[in-house]
């Protein structure tokens, strides 16, 4: 509903007209001096626009119905805590009340009365681990033509595609995740373009559709690519963008006519003067970037391009949250600690295309050493998303190697805390810290081992998956039949994984 500029009596019309239509009568005189209702009627509430035409009127077309999974308060004592914030705590106590992580100590941490008690001496409790780079449900298996929903690869700007109308609950990539201890995922367009469209953070829980995983509050994010894969899709069809200064032409075009999109709704929204603009769906979600409510998730690789990509968006006024794959992130870590961008890396992918030439095994410990940074793992594959655990232990490894003390309390935030600074929600998940989500693995040996396994993972304080409890691990349709079905792992029929 829009409304010319408040005045006088107006301000009484305005509290009728949100008091329903049966109040209209009883206010139609209402008023702070004698003028009739009637003589301002230049001042009443405009006729609502049709429904589905103004972004404020629902911001929130597809909204989220997660529930979560059954839980029960407890208490997980006897481990060694790593809490995702930086500490260590030897034989520690989480205290899990109504979902949220109530109290995180050491031994002398009560316990409340009516918790069941788990115990876990001599294994290891970690947040969930967070994937800030999925295509699962988007690239599913089996992987088949007809579920390849990853690329709106029609236009080099493609800003208006939502991931989330394309991701399909059923990829049984989502149970081998949470195996894994995956809590939390960003499901990505991919980046054949230079706008790919909107990504979706989901909780990975089981559900029959995309509502049911969509993490409520959580902001959007936008994937855009710079380096090859735009220049290499639309290059190859003998249109723009086919060189790097494409690509920087064809962001900075966006942007400008974002700009003015946002402006004529700001302006409208303001005056209320004649028609309101026409809604663009990609100009909406540029729009979003620009006003800080969506995220900027880049592709790139070099150290050179992102140093392009903070110029654009300082022309344009916004700001990147983060850099993927940034194989050359190292090279910049100083520019990207300033600029408060996380840098989301592999430790062992390189070389499969010239961007990716120069890389490092300690690209995270040489992001992570500099003051206020923010140094991720992730996966951006439905396998390596099993073993994020792993990738962060290699570039642990790779960090000491070069003589870097870095301690295992703080590499685990490579995949729990600051995974969640780049998707906006730590302040709800992330770390073992009172009042947030109680998003808990309890792994059977330390994590960066290659022997540990998670022995349990919890969701909002709801038991997801449990390694010693075949009731507790979801399998697939799809995974009936397949090689390796039905056969024990770790002592566990079928189904863990």
């Amino acid at each position: 509903m829009r409304l010319h500029a408040l005045r006088g009596s107006s301000l009484a019309v305005l509290a009728c007209v949100l008091a329903g239509s049966l109040a209209l009568t009883a206010c139609a005189t209402t008023g702070g001096d004698d003028t009739p209702a009637a003589d301002n009627a230049s001042d009443e509430a405009r006729e609502p626009m049709a429904r589905g035409l103004d972004h404020a009127a629902n911001p929130d077309p597809f909204p989220s119905t997660y529930r979560g999974l059954p839980r029960e308060n407890m208490a997980i004592v006897g481990g060694t805590v790593f809490d995702g914030a930086g500490r260590k705590i030897e034989n520690g106590v989480v205290v899990v009340t109504d979902g949220r992580v109530a109290a995180v100590g050491d031994a002398s941490t009560p316990v409340p009365g009516g918790h069941r008690v788990v115990d876990a001496r001599g294994r290891f409790v970690t947040p969930g681990i967070i994937d800030v780079h999925s295509h699962l449900g988007v690239y599913p298996s089996p992987g088949v033509s007809g579920m390849s929903d990853g690329n709106e690869a029609t236009s080099p700007n493609t800003a208006q595609v939502w991931a989330e109308h394309s991701l399909w609950p059923q990829d049984p990539g989502f149970n081998q995740a949470r195996a894994g201890g995956v809590t939390t995922l960003q499901i990505l367009p991919g980046s054949a373009n230079l706008f790919g469209g909107r990504g979706v953070t989901v909780r990975n829980v089981p559900s029959v559709t995309m509502q049911g995983m969509k993490m409520p509050g959580a902001p959007y994010g936008l994937k855009m690519a710079c380096g090859e894969n735009p220049s290499r899709v639309y290059g190859g069809r003998n249109q723009s963008p086919a060189t790097g200064m494409g690509n920087v032409a064809g962001y900075r075009a966006a942007f400008i006519a974002a700009r003015e999109y946002k402006a004529k709704w700001d302006k409208w929204r303001e005056d209320g003067e004649g028609s309101p603009p026409t809604r663009n769906l990609q100009l909406e979600t540029l729009a979003g970037v620009l006003d800080g409510s969506v995220l900027v998730q880049n592709h790139c690789y070099r150290a050179d391009e992102m140093a392009v990509m903070i110029d654009i968006a300082k022309e344009f006024g916004y700001r990147i949250t983060a850099f993927h794959h940034a194989i050359e992130a190292y090279k910049v870590a100083p520019l990207l600690a300033r600029e408060g961008i996380c840098a989301d890396m592999w430790t062992g992918w390189w070389g499969f295309k010239m961007e990716a030439l120069d890389a490092v095994e300690a690209n995270a410990a040489l992001v992570d050493a500099q003051p206020n940074s923010c140094a991720v793992i992730h996966s951006d594959d439905a396998e390596l998303t099993q073993r994020l655990n792993q990738e962060a232990a290699a570039g642990l490894a790779a960090g000491r190697r070069i003589g870097m003390n870095i301690p295992e309390e703080r590499a685990i935030s490579w995949i729990t805390l600051n995974p969640a600074r780049s998707l906006g929600i730590a302040d709800q998940t992330g770390s073992l810290e009172a009042g947030k989500r109680a998003d808990v693995v309890i792994w059977s040996a330390n994590p960066f081992s290659v022997y540990a396994r998670a022995d349990q993972v919890f969701i909002d304080g709801g038991l997801s998956f449990d390694r010693m409890d075949p009731a507790y691990q979801p399998v697939s349709d799809f995974e009936l039949g397949q090689p390796g079905f039905g056969l024990s792992a770790a002592n566990v029929p079928q189904g863990a994984r």
